[in-house]
């Protein structure tokens, strides 16, 4: 099996998962600003990480524990709507990327400030 075609499996569980997030799950705790970031599956298809950046703090700890709950649920519709062997078992995972972005973009700005104010010393 070529890594091509894993990524695009992870691509298209990646976009499922989303889809079924936002249109079929009703719990009161998905809410707020958040985007199902990437999905990682294994080569033989049994598991797939699935990456969740959630922006409000508040919001992730009982967004990514209503996700968990509903994993089986997820799966189930994956199995539904993908055309492959086995549905993997999703395991939702939280994604830092933004935050780390933003803290290097701070860092980045506060270097430069430094640099600029030491050179009009």
């Amino acid at each position: 099996m070529s890594y091509q075609r894993i990524d695009r499996i992870s691509e298209q569980v990646r976009r499922e998962v989303d889809q079924i997030i936002r249109e079929q799950l009703s719990d009161p705790r998905i809410q707020g600003t958040f985007s199902v970031t990437r999905a990682e599956v294994t080569r033989d298809l049994r598991y797939a990480k699935v990456y969740v950046s959630v922006l409000e703090d508040e919001n992730r700890a009982p967004l990514l524990a209503a996700l968990k709950s509903a994993a089986g649920y997820v799966r189930h519709e994956l199995g539904r709507r993908m055309i492959i062997r086995y549905a993997p078992e999703i395991l939702f995972e939280q994604d830092n990327n933004i935050e780390y972005g933003v803290r290097i973009a701070s860092v980045l700005k506060q270097v430069q400030a430094e640099e600029n104010s030491d050179e009009s010393t």
